[in-house]
């Protein structure tokens, strides 16, 4: 049997996007993208070109249909594995992206001070090129960490994100943590693979669909077409459902039972079902024997035993001793309490029932807001369903059979996040799901991420500190928050940061309406020297803060400026490091693994359709880029079992072993602890997932709503809503607010409503004006708001969408995890306007 590979060749974008535009559109086509002017009349032959989305994540396959040299039509790409076919109404709508007349299609630079909307001139990309060049040299003469590059939605990430930023010494700053990097974090210290939760669909019999919307959602790395495909196809062959959120959203007659959490409490339920499933006895005790350090012995200080060569011991039952754990021929004793040279010592796994003993059903009941009786049926089925002991051939490998699993993603966006995630995977570890046929996935085939032991092996380090406060006490493991760089921006100081960032450049994000506590984010720009906005349009952020606006491209070919198909070798060139050693070139070949005979010379600028000429030769491609220039992409073919479960690793997981108990987290808070660093910052670093109230719930009584934050399936993130097609689905911001509550308070379905937050450590209040919606299928104390309005352009469609909730969020201590996470989540009153 062969899984059917659901990914294709990194980097196949090329086919369609990242090439240059002559390369994928004629250049009729080119001149009106590039200069608004109309083509020269053509032939009105019809073709079809390959291209891919520049919206969604996973790459979708487009064939844009063009008649006389225009684009009338994009259908979804049949030969592509992933989309097959299909399009989402964002994928039909980017021909409006295309042709859009407000799209920036020149250089600007600002005549105005900032802060306030723009006035600009236009320039040429010489112009342009030189000013920012000059400003990076500038900056770098003064010093390293000068330059920072804010990351958005990277599509040919080797050339900015990786050769760009390395070639320049720029620091990085990602987006994810407004993602969901608090779960990326969390699976990469526990279990080793980079992502977060979903379910093998093949073969899953039971699904915690837990904060994931089951039927208008993307989710771990892939987009909204492949996963609700895999659900309805699972659930034909008999997967149930328990869908575990404060709304309902789309999963109606989808999902079997709704499980209304109160917010921010997800990892109190999941600390719940590990007590069930202990008191059950539904555990696989020879996964969590064999494969996790369940066995571990901890001594009485929390720290693992170890022997003089410093490797943890276990309990042997064979000579009834401790030994090291990896010692040949040793037994280990999961459950246990000994004695060793007259040191009580237990094994991490009797800590850990010992634990999550106090997290019975009836206290989660009280914590999260839904009835006790619910949460001892859903854990004897998760229990039952998970058949531990059974096995399935597949590819003629026997394999562990445990059709359980959980998919969770944005879920992770809270203050407990981290901790919450963990939770989740122990619960799995403990049915022995992880990585078995029908279980929980994390990645789409097994591979261990260097973080499984670089999150292990921290080393804090006294100041200074950088600008995201990387290697600090405050938080060893570390997300890159732009949200707390912004804090560090206005106070360094206080954070032991003794050199800012002069130079800023924004790539395809939108941080001035996209990112949580937008008016501190505001702030924080207006304090670098010289800020360079990459977009295709006049973003909210470009209006308010650019000094010079670079135009980027769409499905015309990826993340590039439309005419201009060397900026990145052009501006490196201008700054001095292109060539050479260390040079853009050089670490291009490193991003690209480009080997001899196709590494790209250090002395010579190549054009940017040799480089993926190269690249795609070096992929075993004769035929080279012309390849994709034809066909739009190359799968790779079925995975096999081998390579797609880590249970079929030889050996199992690769060797490693999963960290049920994380000894390191309380290595880290005894060393924060030492630096003097406030209890809010070490409080979560525990070895074992542990419950506490979330800051927001020290808001007055008048806060008594939670509000949170979600995406509509028909926008992604804040760079999508300005696209007419789209705009019309969803044309202005609304909270939602369940009937009787909104009566409660005298609010009709349709009023205008003031929602306003409070931050429970600084009484802080912000407010925004808002229409309410009445959804029945959200819990009373619960309002929620999506995400992506705010203005998020100078375009005549955004104008009129009303307010970002980001403006209500509060990012910094108290609403940051300890992995330096966004929280999406704060108390709210609601009342009319």
């Amino acid at each position: 049997m062969k899984i059917t590979r659901r990914r294709v060749l990194q980097g196949s974008a090329a086919a369609g996007g990242a090439l240059v535009a002559r390369a994928v559109l004629p250049r009729p086509l080119q001149t009106l993208v590039a200069t608004g002017t109309p083509a020269p009349t053509a032939p009105a032959r019809e073709e079809w070109v390959p291209t891919l989305c520049w919206i969604g994540k996973q790459d979708c396959g487009i064939l844009a249909r063009r008649i006389g040299g225009r684009v009338v039509k994009l259908e979804g790409h049949p030969a592509h594995p992933r989309n097959r076919g299909t399009l989402c109404p964002k994928g039909v709508a980017q021909i409006m992206a295309l042709y859009d007349p407000y799209r920036v299609r020149t250089p600007l630079i600002r005549t105005n001070e900032k802060g306030v909307p723009g006035r600009w001139r236009v320039a040429s990309w010489d112009d342009a090129l030189d000013l920012v060049a000059a400003r990076i040299k500038e900056a770098r003469a003064r010093g390293p960490q000068r330059v920072l590059w804010q990351k958005g939605r990277s599509k040919a990430e080797a050339f900015y994100d990786e050769a760009f930023v390395k070639a320049t010494g720029a620091l990085k700053m990602g987006h994810g943590a407004y993602c969901s990097d608090a779960g990326y974090r969390a699976c990469e210290y526990t279990i080793g693979p980079t992502g977060v939760l979903h379910p093998d669909f093949r073969h899953t019999r039971y699904l915690l669909a837990w904060g994931w919307n089951l039927t208008n959602a993307g989710g771990n790395k892939l987009c909204w077409i492949t996963w609700p495909q895999q659900l309805l196809a699972a659930r034909e062959r008999g997967l149930k459902v328990v869908v575990i959120d404060p709304r309902l959203r789309g999963a109606g007659p989808f999902a079997d039972e709704w499980l209304p959490i109160r917010p921010a409490t997800d990892l109190a339920l999941a600390l719940a079902f590990c007590h069930l499933l202990i008191r059950q006895g539904t555990i696989d005790r020879d996964y969590l024997t064999r494969h996790t350090n369940g066995p571990f012995l901890v001594q009485e200080d929390g720290y693992f035993l170890r022997a003089a060569d410093g490797k943890a011991q276990v309990w042997d039952a064979r000579t009834n001793r401790a030994r090291p754990y990896d010692a040949p021929g040793t037994s280990p004793v999961l459950d246990g309490e000994f004695t060793v040279n007259g040191v009580r010592v237990k094994t991490a796994f009797r800590v850990f029932s010992e634990h999550v003993r106090r997290y019975t059903p009836e206290w989660a009941a009280e914590v999260c807001g839904v009835p006790a009786d619910q949460i001892v049926r859903i854990a004897a089925e998760l229990g039952e369903q998970a058949r531990i002991g059974s096995t399935i051939v597949i590819d003629g490998l026997v394999l562990p059979y445990r059709p359980v699993a959980i998919h969770a993603y944005h879920v992770s966006q809270q203050e407990l996040g981290f901790q919450a995630v963990r939770a989740m995977l122990l619960v799995m570890m403990l049915v022995g799901s992880i990585e078995a046929v029908g279980g929980q996935r994390i990645d789409f085939t097994w591979k261990v991420h260097r973080n499984f032991t670089a999150l292990d092996e921290i080393v804090i380090k006294d100041p200074p500190y950088n600008v995201y406060l990387k290697d600090s006490p405050y938080f060893p493991i570390n997300s890159a928050l732009p949200g707390m760089a912004a804090k560090v921006m206005l106070d360094p100081q206080r954070y032991g940061v003794r050199e800012l960032p002069d130079v800023l450049l924004v790539h395809m994000t939108n941080p001035a309406v996209a990112y949580a506590d937008s008016p501190t984010l505001a702030a924080a720009y207006r304090k670098f020297k010289f800020v360079t906005v990459l977009d295709p349009w006049l973003s909210r952020t470009a209006d308010l803060f650019a000094d010079v606006v670079l135009p980027t491209a769409t499905l015309e070919k990826y993340e590039g400026p439309s005419r201009v198909t060397d900026q990145y070798t052009d501006a490196c060139e201008r700054i001095g490091v292109l060539y050479g050693p260390g040079g853009y070139l050089d670490r291009l070949n490193e991003a690209l693994h480009l080997k001899e005979p196709y590494r790209l010379p250090l002395a010579r600028k190549p054009t940017v359709r040799e480089i993926f000429d190269r690249w795609a030769k070096a992929e075993g491609i004769a035929e080279g880029v012309a390849y994709f220039e034809r066909h739009g992409v190359k799968g790779k073919g079925p995975i096999p079992a081998r390579a797609y479960y880590g249970t079929a690793a030889d050996p199992p997981f690769d060797g490693i072993r999963h960290r049920l108990y994380g000894e390191s987290l309380l290595r880290y808070r005894h060393q924060m602890q030492a630096r003097g660093v406030a209890e809010l910052y070490w409080r979560d670093y525990t070895p074992l997932p542990t419950w506490r109230r979330p800051t927001m719930d020290g808001s007055p009584p008048a806060y008594d709503l939670y509000l949170v934050s979600y995406k509509l399936i028909e926008f992604k993130q804040s760079r999508a809503s300005q696209i007419p097609l789209l705009a019309e689905l969803a044309p202005r911001q609304w909270v939602e607010i369940h009937p009787a509550t909104a009566r409660a308070r005298g609010i009709a379905d349709g009023d205008e409503v003031w929602v306003e937050s409070h931050h429970a450590l600084t009484g802080e209040t912000r407010r925004v004006k808002a229409v309410a919606r009445y959804p029945q299928g959200i819990r009373p104390d619960v309002v929620g708001m999506p995400h992506h309005f705010g203005e998020v352009a100078r375009d005549p469609w955004a104008a009129g969408q009303g307010p970002t909730q980001n403006v209500l969020f509060f990012t910094g201590e108290g609403y940051v995890s300890n992995t330096q996470d966004q929280a999406f989540h704060v108390k709210v009153r609601v009342y009319r306007a």
